[in-house]
């Protein structure tokens, strides 16, 4: 490949910068020479961001196709961007083409390139074969063109809506099948064959029963047409089409599962709740209706299986009746046509939906509810500055030395290249980092904003990778970040059998922080103690490890039937956790 720098870079081919993960050339870092002895190439790499084509005249309907996907395979390769070499035959042979041929070329790569979503610039174009300043330059000619793939919200003025739609309920309540026919398209056959492509593990798909947290994704087209598997083949292409993309948090229903359904509401900061519920209404269908309610998590209630002629009725009256149990005075909403609600002002109430699955009855209104749900952005989440991203999650990918990370971009923005603290380390500390590349929904990207969730990949800037581990955040340097040990909220408790001294153990729920706590000072404690439904100023200490938290974070602990919520008002800094750029 040094030879085919060597045509068009005066510095020294040694010095040149190279993707090191899959040998793309980063051709923004060129530069143009008038080095013209060199009348070939290396033969075209079978890998990688870079296409031999000696013309592209006047292609047929086929062989069209079959170039377009060789050009997506190509920018798939370098994460969006792919460098096409016209006039350049396989074996690197410079043979050139005449300036219509090249014109025609280049109009045809310029169609190639915007079915994909892609554009097209010519970084430089030179006569083909060796040149004397004695005779005229040949009429054939060669052309570099860079082909760059946006995402629809990484260009400006065409950002896209993301949100994320929690969807909790008891087990058997068909949570994952109806989310099965709402990314597939295709109605259940009654024996749960819809919710197969929503699990993740064997042992799931044995029982039937969700354990883990999954994802999955629909999208709305600028019209309101529904984009899901049905017509699009993966989510790269539904994102790619889509003007707002509605991601679905599948949480566990079971009780042994409750840590996990924690975590996706607390950790992943959803914009709304579905909670899924069959007739009859079970306990734990009321405990996740509690927790929407103690978090103030916006949700709507969807009855299923109203196909095997239960009472709507009756299950209407027990929903009612499991509302006003919690204390909550908003009045139930059946929705019949989503038209009429939507111009209703519904402010106040609790959006009911009765569908099946298996007969299709109510999944239109539904969807279209879901489409016109806003994606309100949370405090931090309007900001802007400083970054703040939360580790959710780490796992190996093969053929990669350090784990991918996934989490959500709590504020501010990030890109390849930009430079962060990790931590905080068991010692308090943040590392110092590089993030490598970003992937969102599947598909390489070159931005991350505040409420999008993504993965990524970094390398260590000093030293290698620290362990990573879940409840981590990635920080800017100019934050300053200080982990903490101790730290001060005021709760309320929602539930006590006796009541709650100093010294009382609890998990403790905060962002995607999951760690036990001590409850090591309570403020004018009764003689008996925190009881139900009483407030107090605790004072809290992590047993395990440092966290990073900030002032106004809610929180959720629990031990057992023992539950209570509050928020976060003062933090604590760990002496000597302090890393300066």
């Amino acid at each position: 490949m040094e030879s085919f720098l060597a045509l068009f870079d005066t510095e020294d081919v040694k010095s040149k910068k190279w993707d090191k993960f899959n040998g793309n050339t980063d051709v923004e870092s060129m530069k143009t020479e008038d080095d013209l002895d060199l009348d070939c190439l290396p033969p075209e790499p079978e890998q990688g961001n870079i296409e031999y084509k000696l013309k592209l005249v006047n292609p047929s309907c086929q062989r069209f196709e079959h170039l377009v996907t060789q050009m997506k395979w190509r920018l798939k390769e370098g994460h969006g961007e792919a460098i096409y070499q016209i006039g350049v035959e396989d074996n690197g042979k410079l043979t050139g083409l005449s300036r219509d041929e090249m014109k025609a070329s280049l109009k045809t790569l310029r169609d190639m390139a915007s079915r994909l979503g892609a554009t097209t610039r010519v970084l430089r174009e030179r006569s083909a074969g060796p040149q004397s300043k004695l005779s005229p330059p040949p009429e054939r000619r060669v052309a570099e063109v860079i082909v760059k793939k946006f995402r629809k919200g990484d260009r400006e003025g065409q950002d896209i809506t993301d949100l994320r739609l929690a969807v909790v309920g008891s087990q058997d309540a068909g949570k994952s099948t109806l989310l099965g026919v709402l990314t597939q398209g295709e109605l259940d056959n009654g024996r749960g064959r819809a919710r197969l492509n929503m699990l993740r593990h064997l042992h799931e798909i044995r029982s039937g029963r969700t354990s883990s947290i999954s994802h999955e994704i629909i999208g709305f087209a600028q019209d309101g047409h529904v984009l899901n598997y049905a017509e699009m083949t993966t989510a790269e292409e539904i994102c790619e089409h889509a003007s707002k993309v509605v991601t679905f948090i599948d949480l566990a229903g079971h009780r042994k599962y409750l840590r996990t359904t924690l975590l996706g509401l607390m950790g992943y900061s959803p914009h709304h709740v579905m909670l899924v519920v069959a007739p009859p209404l079970n306990e734990a269908a009321q405990e996740h209706m509690a927790l929407c309610l103690a978090l103030r998590l916006p949700f709507f209630i969807v009855v299923t299986k109203i196909d095997l002629g239960f009472s709507k009725r009756l299950t209407l009256e027990q929903l009612e009746g499991a509302v006003r149990a919690q204390g909550c005075t908003m009045p139930l909403q059946v929705v019949k046509n989503t038209g009429n609600f939507r111009n209703e002002r519904w402010d106040g109430k609790i959006p009911v939906f009765c569908v099946s699955s298996v007969s299709g009855v109510g999944l239109e209104d539904l969807t279209m509810f879901i489409r016109d749900l806003p994606a309100e952005p949370s405090d931090l989440e309007t900001e802007t500055g400083t970054c703040l991203f939360q580790i959710d999650e780490t796992f190996k990918v093969a053929g990669l030395p350090d784990p991918v990370l996934g989490g959500l971009m709590v504020k501010g923005s990030i890109a390849p290249g930009s430079r962060l603290l990790v931590g905080p380390l068991p010692d308090g500390e943040f590392s110092h980092v590089r993030v490598v590349s970003l992937h969102r929904n599947k598909a390489p990207c070159c931005l991350v904003r505040a409420s999008q969730s993504a993965s990524l990949t970094l390398e260590g800037l000093e030293d290698a990778l620290p362990h990573l581990r879940p409840g981590m955040v990635l920080v800017s340097s100019a934050d300053h970040p200080h982990a903490t040990v101790f730290f001060q909220a005021t709760v309320f408790v929602v539930y006590h059998a006796k009541g709650i001294f100093p010294g009382f153990q609890a998990t403790v729920h905060v962002g995607n922080v999951r760690q036990t706590c001590v409850m090591e000072g309570i403020m004018d404690v009764k003689e008996d103690g925190l009881q139900t439904n009483d407030t107090a100023s605790v004072l809290f200490r992590f047993v395990s490890h440092p966290e990073y938290l900030h002032v106004g974070m809610r929180l959720l602990f629990r031990e057992g039937k023992t539950k209570g919520i509050g928020k976060i008002t003062q933090v604590f800094p760990l002496i000597g956790s302090q890393n300066r750029p």
